[in-house]
């Protein structure tokens, strides 16, 4: 029988569907519902905003074409505020804007139109990525001349911190949780979708650049061919 919102346990994940599209709010409401999320709907940015002043969320679905403020920018505002996640809903399929989404802090996309399933399996990645660091990972990693820390999800350099996007110390920290061994792209981007697993290849391109002394002959995170990366780590 499906879950009903009224079943619900207190502690199950609370999710705010931001679209104009008052079908997609009402398939997504009933069918998130239904895997075991609370949800939330709004019908544009202003409304999003409210709901976001008076309630907590784990996770926001936003649509990028809506009236008035845009998608983008609405993740933009609330990024610089907030570490929420932020899964993207857009019915540009190229690959260029998707990428803007994640340039701006957002933790995925999907595009229009969508099997609610394949929504459903990209939000139950995400929410897996932002939990506490697994048991038995180490606490500090050490890696070339940086060390990330996996509870605080920080990286440094002596004493300087390095500036991390939300999506890449994701990425740094499922490496680190598992060093000197192989991560596959899949688990990268949290789905098997081809799109998700090239805009992996696109932050770790982003993240050699911040770590590796030469980005074009990787030393630190190396690329397993086929397969996906590893974090090379001293012991």
């Amino acid at each position: 029988m499906p879950i009903t919102p009224a079943l619900l346990p207190d502690d199950a994940p609370h999710l705010l569907v931001v679209d104009d599209d008052q079908r997609i709010r009402d398939l997504l409401s009933r069918y998130l519902a239904a895997e075991g999320y609370r949800v939330t709907t709004a019908d544009n940015a202003a409304d999003a905003r409210a709901k976001l002043g008076g309630l907590s969320f784990d996770l926001l679905i936003l649509d990028v074409m809506m009236p008035g403020e845009n998608g983008f920018d609405l993740a933009k505002s609330i990024r610089s505020m907030s570490n929420v996640p932020i899964l993207m809903l857009t019915a540009r399929a190229e690959k260029e804007n998707c990428i803007v989404g994640l340039e701006i802090g957002a933790d995925d996309y999907v595009s229009k139109p969508f099997e609610p399933r394949e929504l459903s399996l990209r939000v139950a990645s995400i929410l897996r990525r932002v939990q506490p660091t697994p048991p038995g990972a180490p606490e500090q990693v050490c890696f070339g001349s940086f060390v990330f820390d996996n509870a605080r999800g920080e990286l440094r350099r002596g004493e300087a911190i390095v500036h991390l996007t939300d999506r890449e110390r994701d990425m740094l920290s499922m490496l680190a949780a598992a060093p000197n061994e192989t991560v596959s792209r899949a688990a990268l981007a949290g789905n098997g979708a081809a799109a998700g697993e090239r805009a992996v290849d696109v932050q770790i391109n982003r993240l050699r650049r911040k770590v590796e002394s030469d980005p074009a002959n990787p030393l630190l995170i190396q690329t397993v061919r086929g397969i996906g990366y590893r974090l090379v780590v001293a012991t």
